[in-house]
């Protein structure tokens, strides 16, 4: 049995977020604060809100979750589309992924998620940052490396 009056399945993308509740159906917010009140306006008592972690679109709506006193869980993504694969769906929308992730969320024992505080959050982005530099600069000496190969005229940038 359930401990939760009610599981919520979130699709959520840059503009919007698509909910399918257990027993409510589905409905659709703005992903933005007024949609972020409005949907939790809505929520029953012990409600347990399920969304795939999707980089920067859920991070917003799980912190606000979490510090209005929401149970949520911020799931992969990949367990959630091996979910639905294995049970055969076709149909591949908004409305059916957070009816899928409502379901995976009923039948799974899914943990609970802890919010990062201000300075984890800013040290999160400014790792995620200096990874976008590392990967570009690498890309960059790369492509200099094959230019070199290749006979074109030498390039002279300092790295």
């Amino acid at each position: 049995m359930n401990k939760y009056k009610e599981i919520y399945g979130i699709d959520i993308s840059k503009n919007v977020f698509d909910v399918y509740g257990s027993k409510t159906g589905h409905n659709q917010f703005k992903n933005e604060e007024q949609g972020f009140k409005s949907f939790l306006r809505s929520l029953p008592q012990e409600a347990l809100v399920v969304m795939e972690a999707t980089g920067y679109y859920h991070y917003r709506l799980a912190q606000f979750l979490y510090h209005e006193g929401v149970f949520v869980s911020v799931v992969n993504p990949l367990s959630v589309k091996r979910f639905i694969q294995m049970k055969l769906a076709k149909v591949k929308t908004d409305k059916s992924d957070a009816k899928a992730i409502c379901d995976y969320g009923q039948m799974n024992d899914v943990s609970l998620y802890n919010a990062l505080t201000e300075i984890q959050s800013e040290c999160l982005q400014l790792f995620r940052l200096l990874d976008s530099y590392l990967k570009h600069r690498t890309a960059t000496k790369n492509k200099l490396k094959g230019e070199e190969v290749m006979g074109g005229s030498t390039l002279q940038v300092c790295l």
